[in-house]
């Protein structure tokens, strides 16, 4: 594995990635934006996680942004948006990328539902959203999140918001009905987190989606992405376990 740290893929001090790349010299990318209810949190991950990505030959970007305080909506969407173009744009110097997949945990997982579900946000940084391979939502929230609840809409925290900003108020219509997703979420997760995400995979079969051949669930034990930085009695990361089958598999 070789990691290129604190990379700009623009011109503010939080626009910053990391690139762990596998020993080939063609493989996925897996774009990953980190949870902390974008208040918190940062692109940095355990080893067990990069080494386990890239011992399966997939290249695991990992990527900062704009967060609250000082942030608004969609500033950390637009954030994403412009690292899926930058890495788009600039991967061919460390090989030859050849599909591409966006995720994230928890507040992250909103960002990779509203790049997934608006089309706009990708779009209007030059990215061809029906290019993406598939995408990783891990425990995100549908409505809108709860931090622009906060701090924006002068709500209560838990209040449930279905607006503009909402991942769900996107699906409307039969536009994305072979996007590859995962969807990961736990039995004992936030408040009404598990019940949200289950509407999103109704309202997505309301919509014609191929519920069959391109989402795939997965509910995991225990609290709140409390998996993502575990590691199985091997050693290896669990989180890479659940995501990298479901790579391999959309890239065959």
């Amino acid at each position: 594995m070789k990691s290129i740290l604190d990379i700009n893929y623009g011109k503010l001090p939080e626009q910053l990635l990391d690139i762990h790349l596998p020993d080939c010299d063609e493989f996925p990318v897996f774009i990953y934006f980190h949870g902390g209810g974008i208040e918190e949190g940062s692109k940095g991950l355990p080893d067990h996680i990069k080494e386990y990505f890239t011992n399966n030959g997939i290249c695991l970007v990992s990527a900062n942004y704009r967060m609250y305080p000082t942030a608004r909506y969609p500033d950390y969407i637009v954030d994403a948006a412009k690292a899926v173009k930058w890495v788009q744009q600039n991967i061919s110097q460390y090989g030859k990328c050849t599909h591409t997949f966006i995720g994230g945990a928890s507040a992250g997982a909103y960002i990779s539902m509203m790049l997934c579900f608006n089309k706009f946000f990708l779009a209007n940084e030059g990215v061809n959203p029906y290019l993406i391979t598939g995408y990783i939502h891990d425990a995100g929230q549908p409505t809108t999140h709860f931090n622009i609840c906060k701090y924006e809409r002068g709500m209560h925290y838990l209040s449930t918001v279905v607006d503009e900003a909402a991942p769900l108020y996107y699906i409307n219509n039969r536009d994305m009905v072979k996007t590859n997703m995962l969807f990961i979420v736990s039995d004992n997760d936030m408040p009404g987190r598990y019940e949200q995400t289950m509407l999103v995979l109704a309202m997505l079969k309301t919509f014609g989606h191929d519920m069959e051949n391109s989402v795939e669930l997965k509910v995991m034990h225990g609290g709140h992405v409390e998996y993502v930085d575990k590691q199985d009695e091997n050693g290896e990361s669990v989180y890479g376990q659940m995501i990298v089958p479901f790579i391999k598999k959309k890239i065959q």
